[in-house]
């Protein structure tokens, strides 16, 4: 778990460091399609993770309603943090002090997030057998299958689904 949390937070430096240095927005109007489309393609890594998870969990009919709310905060999650990059993001003259002040707001974003994450995933933890444990206990400790703009891989892959 802490490594998923360090990649996570790595991600979000990375990310921020994309978001400062990017090119001036050309017209409103292309910034607007080109946010639209940035939000779909995070919405699409969510629900790609989601299902990889689901996968790679094994997670079986019973669980299905732990899992739900387990997903839903993830999804949730992921609106949070666009909404605060797109933000950051349209805050391109700002102050050094606003700067670190907008990061730390996101960093703290993030922490709650994953407050939120671990309550919504010990019910579904709980519900698991050993091996099924084990599995999960692998999945998360190592780097995402599919990475992505920012992602820093281990060079380790999660653990197949039929182990």
């Amino acid at each position: 778990m802490k490594k998923t949390l360090v990649l996570l937070v790595s991600a979000l430096s990375i990310s921020s460091a994309f978001a400062q240095t990017a090119a001036p927005s050309a017209a409103p109007a292309m910034s607007a399609a080109s946010s639209a489309d940035k939000s779909a393609r995070r919405e699409e890594r969510v629900e790609q993770r989601i299902a990889y998870l689901h996968q790679a969990l094994k997670i079986t009919p019973q669980q299905e309603t732990q899992w739900n709310a387990f997903a839903d905060v993830m999804r949730g999650n992921g609106q949070t943090m666009a909404k605060l990059f797109q933000e950051r993001h349209a805050n391109k003259d700002i102050s050094a002090l606003d700067n670190m002040k907008q990061y730390a707001e996101i960093t703290q974003a993030h922490a709650d997030d994953m407050k939120k994450l671990v309550d919504a995933f010990q019910p579904l933890y709980d519900s698991m057998p050993p091996e099924q444990k084990k599995l999960a206990d692998t999945t998360f400790r190592e780097a995402p299958p599919q990475g992505g703009r920012g992602s820093r891989s281990s060079g380790k892959k999660a653990a197949p689904a039929n182990e």
